[in-house]
């Protein structure tokens, strides 16, 4: 079998889809998407293409190397993210060549069930009424994020707020639900440390990305003064990212499929966490490629806590996941979970037409810009 044509698609509402084609009529899907730069990753994409096309689809490693490793100048979001698209269509190829589930191929299923969390928007009111609708439609965790910060150092107010909707969520849901936090690197080092011993009588399930990215060194800062559990790695492309924030002991590692090198580095980033006895929370506000590809993953994976996703969120991505399904009922929600797919490779059958179709069209999304109130720039 020999890899014949790898095509990327810019489709509604913020995302790139991937399809590899074979000589044998076996096609593959893959989501590499890197919100806002699409067009970048697209055309990784198509330089990849010159590699790829020629090449036996089979070796997903051997392909795995030399694309993220083979052109000198190495990592980043842009070329992991086209890595983690091109790495998903392979696995998605062989699981169909084979007639099986790709978390077969991984070892097979060591759970029968994932739990998802659903999402809160503070911004549009009443948190807690808001997360009630979601435990009564069975879910059994829900997140909340933090709202962009005025000041650096933020505010007493701004820090009650976030503490407030935090609080709001808890009392309407009880002790028996689960409520995760997403600071989304808004708050700075400082900021963290002062909010964080406000939310530990609220038992938060973990608190998110308490500072950016770049800062990943200093999270046993935080860790050592805290019982919440820090979680962190949506914006971290690869195991050695993770590295350090696993030295720093955070408990929750959250890799997106889309950014972070695949289902193969994903895999091996696991494992990683396996040994710091942290568990995996897959980042996943994205398409749904990504998210089959997140639960295939799951399914084979340890020491995974939860999953993200976007389709009982009330925002313009997820009311898209499903249009691009032939049959959306894979991602049916039974209390709360996604049950274990059953169909070969990602478990989903992409609507081929409908891609095409809003292909046609594209989009040209680009990340908000957020100001504090002196005009200066914000962390989204």
């Amino acid at each position: 079998m020999k890899i014949t044509n790898v095509q990327a698609f810019l489709v509604a509402p913020r995302w790139c889809f991937l399809r590899i084609d074979t000589d044998e009529g076996i096609s593959g899907w893959g989501e590499p998407i890197v919100e806002g730069r699409a067009h970048t990753v697209a055309a990784a994409v198509a330089e990849f293409a010159d590699y790829l096309v020629g090449q036996d689809p089979m070796r997903i490693e051997q392909h795995w190397q030399a694309l993220t490793k083979g052109g000198f100048y190495r990592g980043g979001p842009v070329l992991s993210s086209a890595v983690a698209g091109v790495d998903q269509a392979l696995w998605d190829i062989a699981g169909r060549a084979l007639d099986v589930p790709v978390y077969q191929l991984l070892g097979g299923a060591v759970r029968n069930r994932i739990r998802a969390y659903a999402h809160v928007r503070a911004e549009l009111g009443n948190p807690g009424e808001q997360a009630r609708r979601h435990v009564e439609a069975g879910f059994t965790a829900v997140k909340v994020a933090a709202e962009v910060q005025d000041r650096a150092l933020g505010t007493p107010r701004a820090l009650r707020q976030t503490v407030d909707a935090v609080a709001s969520i808890r009392e309407a849901v009880g002790d028996d639900v689960d409520v995760a936090v997403d600071l989304h690197g808004r708050f700075t080092l400082a900021a963290s440390r002062r909010l964080l011993p406000l939310l530990e009588p609220l038992t938060p399930l973990f608190v998110e990305e308490p500072v950016v990215p770049e800062l990943t060194g200093r999270l046993d800062d935080l860790t050592a003064t805290t019982a919440i559990p820090i979680a962190t790695g949506e914006r971290l492309y690869s195991r050695w990212d993770f590295a350090p924030a696993l030295e720093a002991g955070v408990a929750v590692i959250q890799p997106d499929l889309s950014h972070a090198g695949g289902i193969s580095e994903v895999r091996r980033i696991a494992a990683l966490a396996e040994m710091y006895d942290a568990t995996v929370a897959p980042h996943c506000p994205l398409g749904p490629i990504a998210l089959a590809a997140c639960l295939q993953v799951g399914f084979a994976t340890p020491n995974l806590l939860i999953q993200e996703q976007v389709i009982s969120s009330p925002n313009d991505v997820s009311s898209r996941v499903l249009d691009y399904l032939v049959d959306p009922s894979v991602f049916a929600f039974v209390d709360g979970h996604f049950s274990r797919p059953m169909g070969p490779g990602l478990g989903i059958e992409v609507d081929a037409a409908a891609v095409a179709r809003a292909a046609e069209v594209g989009h040209r999304w680009r990340t908000p810009q957020a100001r504090r109130d002196d005009g200066s720039r914000a962390e989204w």
